[in-house]
């Protein structure tokens, strides 16, 4: 007899309470049913479900066991959906969320791409640059930029993300340009302030070494944005993400400095709590982010 037909016919026997409940969803005779029952438990060698005329209920071990087949039997389904073209369809609600500047300039926009491709997903998108507690708020991913603290949760890295100093031309035509990480306390420096997340400061490789300076300057603020505003407007030298001014780089509105000094490169994950077996919505958004990702020109502009 069909191994997987018993594991599927113990599975529908269970959820539908009985016996002849589960036959007749499928179309045949209880006698049918009872028969790949009785040629699993002899084949495992162990009693999976307690049956009389009354009410089925399961033994310690079949409890364990209905847990392994359901999620064999859904793997099953996810796997066949990936490659046939008229497979099983994503549904269902995705949570999402990210950092607050990253988020609306490189997940916002994928995500109304993903949905239509996936029209029977529901998405919600929380932007926040707290660091969210996904299993207790009940999120299904975060995508998260820099490096990640040791916990439960997986991770994918998706892509590497870079820090640089920036500044406009004309500020560089006007005040010159820094030749040394050593010099930057000659210009002004858009720094965070120090009630912000970043407290290491800039990281550069010195003689091969990692250092981190706390330039300073005139003008500091606790939001990324309003610096990297700052900065587009000639204030001074920023330090920021590749994924936030590569776009500006390219266009020539903003010159990247001190690369032969730049840090090794953290990540782009997303992450996703630990879990045996991961919905279909989920993997699939998470594969269309490192498809998004992992393509250079995705960088250099955000999607439309």
């Amino acid at each position: 007899m069909d191994k997987l037909k018993q594991l599927e016919s113990f599975v529908s026997v269970v959820a539908r309470g009985s016996l002849t409940a589960a036959a007749r969803a499928e179309g045949v005779a209880p006698a049918i049913m009872g028969r790949r029952l009785d040629a699993l438990e002899e084949r495992l060698g162990v009693k999976l479900l307690v049956r009389t005329t009354r009410r089925i209920a399961l033994t310690h071990e079949g409890s364990a066991f209905l847990e392994d087949c359901q999620r064999l039997l859904a793997d099953l389904a996810n796997a066949e959906a990936s490659v046939s073209a008229g497979g099983v369809k994503a549904s269902g609600h995705l949570r999402i969320t990210a950092p607050a500047g990253f988020g609306r300039r490189h997940v916002a926009p994928l995500v109304t791409k993903f949905r239509e491709q996936h029209a029977e997903v529901t998405i919600s998108l929380n932007l926040s640059d707290r660091v969210v507690d996904l299993a207790g708020e009940g999120f299904d991913c975060a995508v998260r930029v820099g490096d990640l603290p040791d916990s439960s949760l997986v991770s994918v890295r998706m892509a590497d993300n870079r820090r640089l100093c920036v500044a406009t031309p004309r500020y560089l035509q006007r005040h010159g340009t820094p030749q040394h990480p050593g010099e930057l306390a000659k210009f002004d420096c858009l720094t965070l302030s120090s009630d912000a997340s970043q407290t290491r400061g800039w990281a550069f490789t010195v003689d091969g070494e990692l250092v981190y300076l706390k330039p300073g300057g005139p003008l500091d603020c606790s939001d990324g944005q309003v610096l990297h505003d700052w900065c587009l407007a000639g204030y001074g030298i920023a330090w920021r993400s590749t994924w936030e001014v590569e776009s500006e780089i390219a266009a020539g509105r903003l010159v990247a400095l001190l690369q032969d000094f730049a840090a090794p490169p953290n990540g782009i994950y997303a992450v996703f709590p630990q879990r045996k077996h991961l919905p279909l919505r989920v993997r699939l958004w998470i594969d269309f982010l490192k498809h998004h990702y992992g393509q250079a020109e995705f960088w250099g502009t955000s999607p439309t």
